[in-house]
């Protein structure tokens, strides 16, 4: 049976033809779609015609590589776009376009997603009003005071305190559960009474971004951006997602193209990408001091930068092309955004509630054993040098268990009024900035190696608390004034 067979460019026609010649195995298609897939850089193909070929192989590679370096795009997008083009062109025979519904109000708001001179001030807006007054300010501010404050600082805590106490006389096992550290009136109390809501809020504002077809824009948008840091538009996905959690977003680094990238994702994410909840605690300590959150924004957002330049040009590999189909935009439907909130609080909250409460039994047990209190002591000189205060130790180590653990602990120093704005902006930096909690280290683990995550968290420990150090020698010399 004959079949259409697709014509691309000269070029691409005439390297084709030359990888044809030199397979010379059977492959149970046609020799021209594996040539074509080749030059699309598929791994699994790649590594048959290895296998195959044998010494053979060397030869096709090296025709590859130097038609890609010679090219001006990469011969996945040349190839890809005269596919669509094809597929449009059968799709015009069976389909009729109205190309009125350019002029439409889906066709213009869709052409203002896209322009990076209307889109990208569009994008500052949804970050504005979605992340910092949604999650931030309503999520992270005002239902996390009622929860904490009104139901568990004011009734459950008094009351299970009360309880557990008197029917455990002895201190050391009631302390498990209630009291400073208990698994109760702690671990479950920064589960329910500050991350849930914060989360909950995220997870909802990115349902309604994803469901509207609004995420694929804003990946064209950054991709130019992303160029710079080793990445490409497609990174969006899995650096949004670590902004709900950073354990899934590690996970979903393995959609990206290469090997390089995939490790530059994961090291960005584990370095300079605060998960939902650890974001609004964040964004509502900083909220009543906006001189302070914009220097805590712009000292992130310089970190993901330079840190990601710099590993672009230092890890060796190919650069991957970029390209995307655009769903239509369109009004969410209540039904999916609640589906999709619903299961991803779901699964995260059944992944967090057993992670605090074991953070509760590790501190427990640390400090019954003195072990806490020791790397407590231990970490205090690191702090004065941060020029914060020694209380601010325990946060690092709360951070290890869960980065939002940490977060919530700094929200309560906070509160007692230990820590000026400085402080509060140097404590958050550091704290974005530290050691992978458990849950996304055994993840990168399981994604990029044992040796690999051990390298990224060797470098990232000190130079979080470099960056600190830094950061807090600079606000000091400049005389910033952040309440």
């Amino acid at each position: 049976m004959s079949h259409k067979v697709i014509k691309y460019s000269e070029d691409i026609e005439k390297v084709i033809f030359k990888i044809t010649a030199h397979l010379k195995s059977e492959y149970g298609f046609s020799k021209r779609s594996v040539a074509v897939l080749l030059l699309q850089q598929d791994e699994d193909m790649d590594a048959l015609v290895k296998r195959k070929e044998g010494e053979g192989y060397q030869e096709i590679r090296k025709m590859i590589d130097q038609f890609i370096e010679n090219s001006d795009d990469q011969p996945m997008f040349l190839i890809s776009k005269a596919q669509q083009e094809e597929s449009r062109r059968i799709l015009k025979k069976v389909f009729t376009y109205d190309e009125k519904n350019n002029k439409s109000i889906s066709g213009i708001v869709n052409k203002i997603t896209m322009n990076p001179w209307t889109g990208i001030p569009l994008l500052l807006l949804v970050l504005y009003f979605g992340f910092y007054k949604f999650v931030g300010v309503f999520g992270a501010g005002t239902l996390v005071d009622f929860i904490e404050t009104e139901i568990f600082d004011e009734f459950v805590n008094p009351k299970i305190d009360s309880f557990v106490n008197s029917i455990i006389h002895w201190k050391v096992l009631s302390d498990l559960f209630v009291n400073e550290y208990g698994i109760i009136t702690l671990g479950i109390k920064y589960a329910i009474a500050i991350v849930l809501p914060v989360v909950g809020c995220f997870f909802l504002l990115f349902s309604i971004i994803e469901d509207s077809g609004y995420l694929p824009r804003i990946s064209l948008l950054m991709d130019r951006v992303f160029k710079k840091i080793g990445l490409n538009g497609r990174a969006v996905i899995p650096m949004t997602l670590g902004f709900g959690c950073d354990t899934m977003a590690t996970m979903v680094s393995r959609t990206l193209e290469t090997k390089r990238e995939r490790v530059i994702a994961t090291f960005l994410l584990a370095l300079a990408i605060p998960c939902s909840a650890q974001l609004g605690v964040i964004l509502a300590l900083l909220s009543g001091k906006p001189l302070a959150m914009f220097v805590w924004i712009g000292f992130m957002v310089l970190v993901f930068m330079l840190v990601g330049f710099l590993s672009a040009k230092i890890l060796p590999g190919e650069k991957s092309g970029f390209y995307m189909e655009l769903p239509p935009l369109r009004l969410p439907k209540i039904s999916n955004i609640l589906k999709k909130t619903y299961t991803r609080m779901y699964w995260y909250f059944r992944e967090v509630l057993p992670l605090f409460v074991l953070a509760s039994v590790l501190i427990w047990f640390g400090n019954l054993t003195g072990l806490f209190g020791f790397l407590v002591e231990s970490l205090k000189p690191v702090v004065g040098l941060l020029g914060l205060p020694d209380k601010t130790a325990e946060i690092f180590l709360f951070g290890f268990f869960r980065r939002d653990y940490g977060a919530a602990g700094l929200f309560d120093l906070q509160g007692s009024g230990l820590m000026n704005g400085r402080q509060l902006v140097v404590a958050a930096a550091t704290l974005t900035l530290f050691i992978p909690c458990i849950a996304q280290f055994t993840m990168m683990i399981k994604e990029r190696g044992l040796k690999t995550a051990l390298y990224m968290a060797a470098f990232i420990i000190p130079f979080a608390f470099g960056a600190g150090f830094v950061l807090n020698k600079l606000l000091l010399v400049w005389g910033v004034d952040l309440g």
